[in-house]
Formats: C-alpha cells, structure tokens, sequence
C-alpha cells in the first residue's frame, strides 16, 4: 500500500511549535496549495492543507518558515478522531510531514524578522534538525559565464 504526498504551497500563518510532555517538538501549520485550473469565476482556487511536522523538522520548520513562505512538503496522510467536550466525534485529516524544503531564499517574501542575507533553499528532513545550507555553494553554473572545467568523462551523453 501507498500512502504518499507531495505538496508545494504557501503558508497561511506561522508554525504553531509546541513540545510533548515527554519534550518531542511538534510544529503545526497550514499550506494553501492552488488548484490546477480556476474556478466558474475565473478565480484560481486553493486547497488549504493542514501539516504537521514533529523533532528537528518541526523546530526548523517554525525557526524559518512565516506567514506567506513558499513551501515543499513530503510525508503521508494521517486521518484521526477524537471526542470533543460536547461528546462529539471529530475526524481530522492531515499530511504527517516526514520533509519540508524551503523554496525561495530568505528575505524575498514579504514576512517580519526575515533577514536579506540572500540564503537559498534549506531542506529539512527526519534525518536531523536541519542544518542550513546555501545551494549557490553547489551550483557548477554559479561562475557568471566562465567556462565550466568538466571532462567529456564526466557527462552522461
């Protein structure tokens, strides 16, 4: 069986961070992510997709993301239940965030405390808290027009 999305949106506020009582981070937030074609009106519709994100993910994810960044996110869908305090069951659906990328640099979305350092793309995986890293370093074209020092070896054609 497959249980796999993947999804790229904006943020419709910041992370929610909160911790565990046993101190495991948890981030919550939500990703409007526009549908493929436009509404009767003309109007481009969005989906708004409620995300959750737990450990070093959720720490980097409200750390860097605001209102307003744009967002991939990679992880499963999650259905749970619970009773509410008038004895009803609610069901809520969510994407369980096992990755989360961040798609634009710092800085060039409108957002508070966002610093114009010009840093690219950071991802952010269960793989640890996520370190920051800029992808200009890894960027061969990155040389503004200067020849690229490659052996014909080296490409795949």
């Amino acid at each position: 069986m497959i249980n796999h999305v993947t999804l790229v949106g904006r943020l419709t506020k910041a992370p929610e961070l909160r911790y565990t009582p046993n101190g495991i981070a948890v981030a919550q937030f939500t990703l409007a992510v526009n549908r493929p074609f436009s509404g009767q009106d003309g109007e481009r519709q969005a989906d708004f997709i409620s995300v959750i994100a737990w450990r070093g993910t959720a720490e980097s994810s409200a750390k860097y993301l605001k209102k307003g960044s744009l967002a991939g996110i990679e992880g499963r869908m999650q259905t749970r239940n619970y009773e509410n305090n008038e004895g009803r069951r609610v069901y809520v659906t969510e994407v369980v965030a096992r990755q989360v990328e961040f798609l634009e640099p710092k800085g060039t979305r409108h957002g508070a405390g966002q610093e114009q350092d010009g840093s690219v793309s950071n991802h952010v995986g269960t793989a640890g808290p996520g370190a920051a890293s800029s992808a200009s370093a890894d960027d061969p074209f990155a040389n503004d027009g200067q020849p690229i020092d490659i052996s014909d070896d080296d490409l795949p054609f």
